[in-house]
C-alpha cells in the first residue's frame, strides 16, 4: 500500500502548519477532512473528501486510490484523534504522522501551568463514572467533554463523591474570537454553560494550608469523621489489611464501608488499582465523603446504596472486605461467590458469634479455605492518675479464600 500522511492542524489563529507540512499538502493528489479542515485551503487543485466523525468510507478510498494521499487532523493525530483508528486498520509502515499543538497543550500554556504531569481523559470514551474516576486518582487532569458528559456533569458526579476540592479552568473555543477561559472551582462548573468546543483542567487543591497527607498504616480513630461504634479499630484495621493480602493493581470491594477507614488505608497500597467503597447508611455517606477529602483518597469511589444489588455496575473484585451486612450476609456473600475469581480473598470482621457462624457456615458449603483469627484489645485510658487498660469486644477476622 502507498504511505498515507497525517497531519495535525494547530489551534486556529495560533499555529500554523510546518513548512514539511504545507509542501506534503500542495503535492498531494487529495485531501481528506473534516468540511473545516478542508476550508483552511481554498486555492487546494485536487480532491477535496469530507470524512465524517466515524471515518466513514476512509479506508475504502485511501485503498484504491492512486497519487499521494493526506489526511488533516486537529493537533496531534495520535491524541485521542484518528490516529488511533488508523494505526488498528492499516499497516504502520503505511502511515506517517505529523503533529501540531493540540488544544490541550495551548489550554495550559494560556493558564500558564505546566501539563508534563496532568492525566489525559475523553469523556466521550470512558463516560461520567469513568472519566471521574480517573480525575479523582489523579492531582491534574485535562478532560475532553463532550455534549453528554459536559463540565457540569462531571462537576455534579464529583460533589456527590464528595472530590470537589479541585481548582477548575474551563478553556472554551481555543484559538477563535469567541475563545473564554473561565477560573473557578467544581462548584462553579455547575453556573457556567460550557461551550461544545472546549477544555476542561482541574488541579487539586490540598486542605489544611496545602499539606499534603502521607500515607500510612494504623491511622489513629480520632482522626477520621465517624461516630464512636462506627469505625473499624485502628489495630484491627491494620490486621485485616494484611489479612486481605492486596497487590498494587487489584480491585477491592469494601462492603459496608462505614466511615472509609478500611478503603483509605488501602487507597497507598493499591497505587494501580481500584477501591469501590460501598454504603447504605446516608449518614455514613456523609462520613466517607469528608474522609475522603480529608485523605486525598485517589483510587476510591464511593457506591451508595444497598448489597448486594449495587454489585452489578461493579467490576469484579480481587479481593472483598466485608466489614457490615446489614442483616444480608448470606445474600452478600452468595453474590461475591458469584464474581469472585479462583484464589480471589473475602475477609470478614465479626463481632458476634452469630455473624461468626453464618459466615463459617457458607464458606463450609462453598468449598472456600477458612482461616479465623480473633484479636481482642485493650488500651491504656489517657489522662488518669493510674495506668488502667480498657479493653475492647474481641473481633474475629475470617479469611476465606476461593478454591
Amino acid at each position: 500500500m502507498k504511505k498515507v500522511y497525517v497531519i495535525g492542524a494547530g489551534v486556529e489563529g495560533q499555529e500554523g502548519f510546518s513548512g514539511r507540512a504545507l509542501d506534503l499538502i500542495n503535492q498531494a493528489t487529495r485531501l481528506f477532512g473534516s468540511e473545516h479542515l478542508l476550508a483552511l485551503f481554498p486555492k487546494f487543485s485536487g480532491e477535496k473528501v469530507v470524512v465524517d466523525s466515524n471515518a466513514s468510507g476512509l479506508l475504502e478510498r485511501l485503498n484504491v486510490e492512486k497519487g499521494i494521499s493526506v489526511i488533516l487532523a486537529t493537533g496531534d493525530p495520535l491524541f485521542f484523534s484518528i490516529g488511533r483508528y488508523l494505526l488498528r486498520n492499516l499497516p504502520g509502515e503505511c502511515l506517517e504522522f505529523v503533529p501540531n499543538v493540540s488544544s490541550v497543550q495551548y489550554a495550559f500554556a494560556k493558564i500558564k501551568e505546566p501539563w508534563d504531569d496532568a492525566v489525559f481523559i475523553s469523556a466521550e470514551g470512558r463516560g461520567i463514572k469513568g472519566s471521574v474516576d480517573r480525575v479523582v486518582a489523579n492531582n491534574k487532569a485535562a478532560v475532553l467533554t463532550d455534549k453528554v458528559n459536559t463540565p457540569a456533569a462531571i462537576a455534579e458526579e464529583m460533589i456527590r463523591r464528595g472530590r470537589d476540592g479541585y481548582a477548575a479552568y474551563l478553556c472554551e473555543n481555543l484559538g477563535t474570537a469567541e475563545e473564554r477561559i473561565v477560573v473557578t472551582d467544581v462548584r462553579g462548573l455547575l453556573e457556567n454553560k460550557a461551550a461544545p468546543l472546549n477544555v476542561l483542567i482541574l488541579i487539586k487543591e490540598y486542605e489544611g494550608g496545602g499539606d499534603d497527607y502521607i500515607p500510612s498504616l494504623g491511622i489513629p480513630d480520632e482522626e477520621f469523621s465517624t461516630t464512636k461504634h462506627l469505625i473499624t479499630k485502628e489495630e484491627i484495621r491494620v490486621v485485616t489489611l494484611a489479612k486481605l493480602n492486596l497487590r498494587h493493581d487489584m480491585i477491592l470491594w469494601d462492603v459496608g464501608a462505614g466511615s472509609g477507614s478500611v478503603s483509605i488505608e488501602a487507597d497507598s497500597l493499591l497505587p494501580n488499582g481500584r477501591i469501590f467503597a460501598i454504603e447504605r447508611n446516608a449518614e455514613y455517606v456523609g462520613f466517607i465523603k469528608e474522609n475522603l477529602n480529608r485523605f486525598n483518597a485517589r483510587h476510591v469511589t464511593l457506591v451508595e446504596g444497598e448489597a448486594p444489588t449495587v454489585f452489578d455496575d461493579l467490576p469484579d473484585p480481587d479481593r472483598v472486605f466485608i466489614g457490615g451486612s446489614g442483616g444480608n450476609l448470606w445474600d452478600i456473600l452468595e453474590a461475591v461467590d458469584g464474581r469472585l475469581p479462583a484464589e480471589g480473598r473475602i475477609v470478614l470482621n465479626a463481632t458476634t458469634l452469630d455473624t461468626l457462624t453464618a459466615a463459617n457456615e457458607f464458606f463450609d458449603n462453598a468449598g472456600y479455605q477458612v482461616e479465623v483469627t480473633t484479636i481482642n484489645i485493650a488500651r491504656t485510658r489517657p489522662l488518669t492518675d493510674y495506668k488502667m487498660f480498657e479493653a475492647y469486644n474481641p473481633v474475629f477476622i475470617v479469611v476465606a479464600v476461593k478454591d
